[in-house]
């Protein structure tokens, strides 16, 4: 049985767009939440449109609107993130012609919002995916740095960044031979 959030193509209007508006549940978001390995999603929205584009496409136009909590990735204290993407897909049963060589290195079409049309379209797997492709993967908490971890068996001179950086020593050799810029 297809979600609330599933449209059938066949059942709407080729003549003005489809408005939508998708606002899960609290127990949807825990759910959610879980599934993207993050802390807490506190809000999340999905509007937009479907919209006919000639007799066969079709494109959704949305915006995604989130709040998201994830652990830092240096204190691990939480971090909220506000997230405000807008959201395109082209739908169309004229996909174009992929190579089909397993292994073998492909070519993307130009445009990246093209997808298949199918007899239905999902909102909800959309809005999981943007909100997905939208996470921080590193979220850092304002002011915390990592440092300098040095590390060395006993007795031997510790490799700092610095030390590794090709050109670091170049500006002191410049002041020891008398150079000016």
């Amino acid at each position: 049985m297809p979600r609330p959030s599933t449209l059938r193509i066949a059942d709407l209007s080729t003549r003005r767009p489809t408005e939508f508006a998708l606002k899960p549940t609290a127990e949807d978001l825990e759910k959610l939440a879980r599934s993207l390995d993050v802390s807490a999603i506190r809000k999340l929205s999905f509007t937009g449109t479907l919209s006919p584009l000639n007799s066969a496409d079709w494109r959704l136009e949305a915006t995604l609107g989130a709040t998201i909590v994830q652990p830092c990735v240096v204190t691990l204290d939480p971090v909220t993130t506000r997230i405000d993407e807008p959201v395109t897909r082209t739908y169309t049963p004229h996909m174009p012609d992929l190579p089909d060589a397993a292994g073998a290195e492909v070519e993307m079409p130009e445009d990246d919002t093209l997808e298949p049309l199918t007899e239905t379209i999902d909102l909800a797997a959309i809005m999981e995916e943007a909100l997905a492709l939208s996470i921080p993967a590193y979220p850092r908490k304002d002011g915390a740095e990592t440092g300098e971890a040095v590390f060395t068996k006993p007795g031997a001179t510790p490799l700092t960044d610095d030390d590794v950086k090709p050109f670091a020593g170049l500006a002191d050799l410049k002041a020891k031979m008398g150079g000016s810029d």
